[in-house]
């Protein structure tokens, strides 16, 4: 048997497992959970980062001493930049903080967008990391100037632990500022937008060994002789690396505060007509690319449980479930994916005014926000999965849903209907699977990818739903391909 500490910085939280390795299997037992969002501080969103690295002290605290390993995960396209002695230059911006807004409009003055696609192959979105630092080459280039090296949150958390300031392929390959057919960091779009090139520290391939725990952190938690794995420091690309998928016919789907639905390939897509449907080559395990679309997510039912619990209105997501499944079919369809939906405040007021805007009646009760939010994601799956197999030119039979979002079978029933597909669900804790056994084979107990695929399928309950009311789903699909974006 050997036991690795997983460490999952989650955008909603904080978690730390143990993961146990025996006969072919794999347990896993928290250790340690604790909230995570952002913090307010007068104009600006920032994340708490030295509450999150007590939280991860915590929880090791609890881990066996003997542990073989450490890695870490953690949300993409948020840094934080380190002074020349390794201190923390402020505490990072929060990828939804309103700061960022104009970094894209700053950044292709400098580089067209087609230019910058067809180099990183990387969807568009207003949270990558390019705008975040455009946006500080205009408002704080003297911290730019005091910055020795930038780290993403994962890799910075494990520069903690070992002392090896690198950043993992597959977190900087969602920072729109990596050549994925070079895998290395693009010198043309670094200097063309202003950044300093000498704050970008080496790439490491996901699985590679870092080194010992630093001795401080062996003395604060009490473990000695552990291994530091720069696992897939992105937490997505934990969880597809544990895809419990066989063949080359599925598709998968990361179901938590984001969506994210692609498929594995052996190398990075990009073209014209692909940056046009805006599509991203994200950097996997063993050199894959995870070609996906980011789609916002439970995060809109998360605000809305936000809201109603400011108004006194206490509901669970098991709660929320069953009112959802109790309201009528296809009442409201909304776009999921509208820009008004990724940022915060009132979720429910926010859908309210789609509705009303697109002629449609807008839902009352929580079960009926709910439906509609459960029902305009799988269908926002649907348009994803279409355009999948148009673009990799083969049929997708399977989806797999793994992450939290799995744990609702009522998303993964509508998840099946919408796409008519059978959809696989779990396991739900893929991240820190991934993340354990991704040390497991860096550190020699695992021969492959392929047997960490199959301790996966042995080592956790999943759930099949086949696809049903093909008529009344696609009826709904052709009213939700007449909404708007832009609305």
């Amino acid at each position: 048997m050997a036991e690795y500490a997983a460490v999952d910085l989650g955008a909603s939280s904080l978690r730390v497992l143990l993961g146990r390795l025996r006969d072919g299997r794999l347990e896993l037992e928290p250790l340690h959970r604790a909230p995570n969002g952002p913090v307010r501080v007068r104009d600006g969103l920032y994340t708490d980062i030295l509450a999150l690295w007590g939280g991860v002290q915590e929880g090791l605290r609890a881990a066996p001493r003997d542990l073989a390993g450490i890695g870490v995960d953690g949300w993409a396209v948020d840094f934080g930049l380190l002074g020349p002695g390794g201190e923390l230059l402020g505490n990072p911006r929060h990828y939804r903080d309103e700061r960022h807004a104009r970094g894209a409009d700053l950044a292709f003055a400098r580089v067209p967008r087609e230019e910058v696609y067809a180099t990183t192959g990387i969807q568009f979105m207003p949270i990558n990391t390019i705008y975040h630092l455009s946006s500080d080459v205009e408002k704080s280039p003297a911290l730019l100037e005091a910055a020795d090296c930038f780290l993403t949150i994962g890799d910075y958390f494990n520069y903690l632990f070992s002392g090896v300031p690198c950043v993992d392929q597959s977190n900087a390959s969602t920072t729109q500022l990596y050549n994925p057919r070079t895998r290395s960091w693009s010198e043309r779009l670094i200097e063309a937008c202003g950044m300093p090139r000498q704050i970008f520290p080496k790439l490491v391939p996901p699985g590679s060994v870092l080194g010992p725990l630093l001795p401080e952190v062996s003395a604060e938690t009490g473990l000695k002789d552990v291994q530091v794995v720069a696992t897939c420091s992105h937490d997505t690309g934990e969880a597809v690396a544990a895809v419990p998928a066989q063949g080359d016919d599925w598709a998968y789907l990361s179901s938590g505060t984001w969506s994210l639905i692609g498929v594995e390939l052996k190398g990075p897509l990009i073209s014209e007509k692909i940056r046009l449907h805006n599509f991203t080559n994200e950097a996997g395990y063993v050199g894959t690319t995870r070609f996906l679309k980011n789609i916002v997510g439970l995060w809109i039912l998360q605000e809305s449980r936000r809201t109603w619990a400011s108004q006194g209105l206490e509901l669970d997501y098991s709660r929320l479930n069953e009112e959802a499944e109790k309201a009528e079919p296809f009442r409201s369809i909304i776009e999921p994916n509208a820009a008004r939906f990724a940022k915060p405040g009132d979720m429910p007021d926010k859908i309210s005014a789609y509705c009303r805007e697109t002629g449609q009646p807008a839902p009352e009760t929580p079960g009926q926000f709910s439906r509609c939010i459960l029902e305009s994601l799988s269908l926002s799956y649907r348009k994803a999965l279409d355009e999948i197999q148009e673009l990799i030119g083969r049929s997708i039979a399977r989806l797999h849903i793994v992450g939290g979002g799995s744990q609702s079978a009522l998303l993964n029933q509508f998840a099946a209907n919408a796409t008519q597909r059978e959809v696989i669900a779990g396991p739900v804790e893929a991240t820190a699977a991934g993340n354990v056994l991704i040390q497991a084979v860096a550190l020699g107990q695992i021969e492959s990818h392929k047997a960490l695929r199959q301790i996966v399928r042995d080592s956790f309950p999943l759930q099949t739903f086949k696809p049903v009311d093909s008529e009344g789903w696609q009826q709904a699909y052709n009213r939700y391909t007449q909404l708007k974006l832009e609305t």
